[in-house]
């Protein structure tokens, strides 16, 4: 890379969601592509979602119907390119009035027309010994019955983690802990590079491109500036915070929606990998960082809400870990200042500065493949590159496999699970448990670093084996013992283990409920 005198067809900042999909969609066209990510993939906003593929039901009660029945040809693309991640959830909505279900289920009804040969499965009524059988910890007192329906659930930042090795096998570049800090322009004007910063050994390099995309989702405002320092923001932050709570608040395989907070959200309860995640707010943030920090009063909300459905009523002590995420949503040309961001577009938006630059903003996972297609074509509009049809519609995601066992915790790494398994047999060693008590074993550390470009202790616990995100307090206990298996490999000292094990310990004490 830094040595590499060449230029590049396109050139890729950001490591989330949006930017991987990019890569891979101009890699798998037979474009030269480079990826840089200022620090791990998927750190910020792609790591801390709600952890569903849908088509967004709360917007079809808008009358956005073109958004939704995007996002649900979208969510059927991912779960055929990526059925080791997504499956099929069932939801189910109780209801407590007499108009409920006939109003939801014919609500419901469109939203699987709108998916067309891409359903999860039919949108019915139930009865309330069936809604009690199937959630057994839900309210029942005044509970007349309910409506089911499909969605699709998945794991984030494992998907972003397959996204980069796809990205990888069909022949992109793609680097974390790169650091654009500066665009390079062409005598003409037009953005011809860019300048990064190596975050590990603090060391600068460019790189030239024809092609240059901001894809940096919360940071796209900063890329902006860089190309012109008179650009108004084209984002607005919204925050979404998330619980985490035992699986027994449920008692079920099924999830739980809210059609309708205080506040005028959908609210979920979502099962995910043995625990069950209550969420998500929706709040206006002045701005944006990579670990924004949950707000008691939007805590107390999601404790409140989920306490009016559930028996067994969720408490400050029962939360397991507490994530905040930023949405970079993109901000409508007249914005009043009391907008409600819950108002604010959904869609992505796609614009290209005068210099060349495209920056891509808005959407949400469930649409990253469109994005990515529609921004590389207009890139091969804006620049004058070749046309070539994009193929990420069949495109099998690293880790494709087919009817995962799913009650297996290691289903997420799909094709690679033998390769895992075979790799702790040879070395029992890495066989062994993090911790008493632990599901995670030292060889996933191992393969996160050899396979995975897990750099940090961060980033193995809170993005590759999602300790973080599962409970919060057990990923600190285990801390130095990833930070020795990960100096093993990686040739570091023992001041490389403190630091690593203070770093992360401060982090993750911000994901823990006091």
């Amino acid at each position: 890379m830094k040595d590499a005198k060449r230029q590049w067809d396109f050139i890729i900042i950001g490591g989330g969601a949006t930017g991987l999909g990019i890569a891979v969609d101009a890699a798998s066209r037979g474009f030269s592509t480079l990826l840089l990510e200022q620090s791990d993939f998927a750190k910020a906003t792609s790591a801390r979602s709600t952890k569903l593929v849908h088509g967004g039901v709360r917007y079809l009660q808008k009358g956005d119907v073109a958004l939704v029945r995007e996002a649900l040809r979208e969510r059927g693309y991912l779960r055929r390119n990526a059925p080791h991640l997504v499956k099929n959830q069932r939801f189910i909505i109780g209801n407590y009035k007499w108009w409920e279900k006939p109003f939801y289920t014919l609500g419901l009804t469109v939203y699987d027309l709108l998916s067309g040969g891409m359903s999860l499965g039919r949108s019915l009524p139930m009865s309330r010994s069936h809604v009690i059988r199937s959630i057994p910890r839900i309210v029942r007192k005044n509970l007349r019955g309910g409506v089911v329906y499909h969605d699709g659930q998945f794991d984030d930042s494992r998907l972003a983690v397959n996204l980069m090795q796809t990205a990888l096998e069909k022949g992109a570049s793609v680097v974390n802990y790169a650091k654009v800090i500066q665009l390079l322009k062409s005598s003409d004007g037009q953005v011809s590079g860019v300048v990064a910063r190596d975050e590990l050994e603090g060391t600068h390099f460019t790189a030239e491109g024809k092609c240059i995309i901001n894809a940096t989702g919360i940071f796209v405002d900063s890329i902006i500036k860089m190309d012109n320092p008179e650009e108004k923001p084209l984002v607005r932050p919204s925050q979404g915070v998330h619980l985490v709570v035992d699986k027994s608040f449920l008692g079920g395989d099924d999830a739980i929606m809210i059609p309708k907070t205080s506040d005028g959200r959908v609210m979920f309860g979502v099962p995910w990998h043995n625990r069950v995640i209550l969420g998500t707010t929706d709040i206006p943030v002045k701005e944006f960082v990579l670990e924004p920090k949950a707000l008691d009063e939007e805590v107390d909300f999601i404790l409140e809400t989920a306490g009016r459905y559930l028996e067994k009523k969720p408490q400050r002590s029962d939360v397991l870990c507490v994530f905040a995420g930023l949405r970079p949503l993109a901000a409508p040309k007249h914005e009043s200042n009391g907008e409600k961001t819950k108002e604010i577009s959904r869609s992505h938006k796609l614009i290209v500065s005068s210099s060349g630059l495209i920056t891509i903003t808005g959407g949400k996972w469930t649409t990253y493949r469109k994005m990515a297609e529609d921004t590389i074509n207009a890139g091969i509009r804006a620049r004058k590159l070749p046309f070539r049809p994009c193929r990420t519609k069949d495109l099998k995601i690293h880790g494709y496999f087919e009817n995962p066992d799913r009650e297996n915790r290691m289903y997420i790494y799909g094709s690679d699970l033998p390769e895992i398994l075979k790799m702790q047999k040879e070395n029992p060693v890495w066989a062994e448990k993090l911790e008493s008590g632990s599901d995670f074993t030292a060889g996933e550390v191992i393969w996160a670093v050899r396979k995975e470009m897990a750099r940090t202790v961060d980033d193995v616990l809170a993005r590759r084996v999602r300790v973080l995100y599962l409970d919060a307090r057990k990923s600190i206990a285990i801390a130095p013992k990833v930070a020795e298996i990960m100096a093993t490999e990686l040739g570091k000292d023992r001041e490389w283990v403190r630091t690593q094990v203070e770093e992360y310990t401060a982090m993750a004490r911000g994901y823990v409920m006091e």
